[in-house]
């Protein structure tokens, strides 16, 4: 489950054509862990609930995203963004937080897929369904362009995860 569109989707070292540059592709839901990690400044556990991943998932991806764009900045190459295996919010194409259309499902040429899937039913709920905290159980209806991570438990305040 990635939750941001991102549009700039090329860097490179300034000074130098692109054509005589080696390329490091870094996939949408590698640039999520980034974000989410770095950005939002989430801790592991939560970052992972919120895309809908295993946790162990989460923190090997994160790895490999630095260990690649270490050596983009190491040695010059510089970083393609796209691929990878991921959904947006709602799974039905809405977009980010619900702003509509972005085709941000299973985008990309595939490249760098992993099954980064959350568990049995993860990424085919579509928008429909049941959002439930898993610390204290409390369950809610899902409410579609709205991921249920970005929901917090009105009962113990923890973020919801999809049931």
């Amino acid at each position: 489950m990635v939750n941001f569109d991102h549009n700039v989707r090329h860097f490179k070292p300034s000074g130098v054509y692109l054509k005589d540059l080696e390329e490091v592709n870094i996939t949408i839901d590698e640039l999520e862990t980034l974000r989410l990690s770095y950005l939002e400044k989430m801790k592991q556990d939560n970052a992972a609930q919120t895309m809908e991943i295993h946790q162990s998932t989460f923190q090997r991806t994160l790895q490999r995203t630095l260990q690649k764009i270490a050596d983009a900045l190491v040695h010059g190459k510089s970083i393609r963004v796209e691929g990878g295996d991921y959904t947006m919010p709602g799974k039905d194409g809405t977009g980010p937080m619900g702003q509509g259309p972005v085709g941000g499902q299973n985008q990309g040429q595939g490249r760098g897929q992993r099954g980064f899937r959350g568990g049995k039913g993860a990424g085919t709920a579509g928008p429909g369904g049941e959002c439930k905290c898993p610390s204290c159980g409390y369950e809610q209806v899902h409410q579609p362009g709205v991921p249920c991570a970005q929901m917090t438990c009105p009962e113990c305040g923890k973020p919801m995860i999809r049931k």
